[in-house]
């Protein structure tokens, strides 16, 4: 979030970005760019979604951050998966370690 008013303690770069606003922008536009690329469109015309091994149809499929954007990940071909709707909205923002610690536990962890 941006810090606004005269207190928020950063004086004239009150309305400029933070770098995890930064971050999280950027890596936005490149998943953007790579939805259009010729590889993610293979990845979904395969229809297999990462987590569940389920067979869907390629609208029926989201990508996804296997570490999250925003607990630091990238938008990378090496970071991004093909996943339902379903296992992506199950994930949240967990890292694929707390995914398992989750299972096991069976409750939210946090770090």
């Amino acid at each position: 979030m941006r810090a606004r008013g005269k207190n928020s303690g950063r004086g004239q770069d009150a309305d400029r970005p933070t770098a995890n606003e930064e971050h999280f922008r950027t890596e936005k536009a490149k998943a953007r760019k790579l939805r259009k690329s010729q590889w993610w469109q293979q990845k979904i015309q395969e229809g297999v979604c990462h987590y569940c091994g389920g067979s869907f149809k390629p609208e029926e499929l989201t990508m996804d951050h296997i570490v999250p954007i925003s607990r630091g990940g990238k938008s990378a071909k090496g970071n991004i998966v093909v996943a339902c709707k379903t296992c992506n909205t199950n994930k949240k923002y967990y890292t694929p370690a707390e995914i398992i610690l989750r299972e096991k536990m069976g409750k939210d962890v946090s770090f």
